[in-house]
């Protein structure tokens, strides 16, 4: 698979409340940009989501994919890629690191598409989707406190 893409930002709230808004699936098409529907499939026994259907609209990509995810409590969560139309792999996680009063969110990602793209255009729209979810998340998780 490609190089990783990855970025960090603080978020003004514990570890427990940031990670309590990525685990909401149903709620990102309300702050995630481009993501249009998000449905838990399959969840794990203490409740988490284990795979989750998504679909995107965030041209040039629009697809529709399954991501299994493995989580380490309010830690880190990871995953990667069941199936997917356009998407031929991605990988990615949240690592949340506590810092006094605010959360170090890094996010990691790598992506490759089934449609050939030059590697320094598909490295700039990983930073795109990374720096734009990564706002987006701490948002959402900043409005909630």
């Amino acid at each position: 698979m490609a190089e990783q893409t990855t970025s960090s930002l603080d978020v003004a709230a514990d570890p427990a409340s940031v990670m309590s808004v990525i685990a909401d699936f149903e709620s990102y098409p309300s702050w995630a940009t481009g993501v249009k529907s998000a449905e838990v499939i399959s969840s794990y026994p203490d409740g988490r989501a284990r795979e989750v259907s998504f679909v995107l609209d965030a041209p040039p990509i629009e697809d529709e994919y399954t991501l299994l995810y493995q989580w380490d409590g309010v830690a880190r969560v990871s995953w990667s890629l069941v199936r997917a139309t356009m998407l031929k792999a991605m990988a990615g996680a949240y690592i949340l690191r506590p810092r006094g009063e605010s959360t170090q969110v890094s996010y990691q990602l790598t992506i490759d598409l089934t449609i050939p793209m030059i590697g320094m255009l598909k490295r700039k729209g990983e930073k795109v989707i990374i720096e734009t979810a990564l706002k987006g998340l701490r948002q959402r998780v900043e409005s909630r406190s």
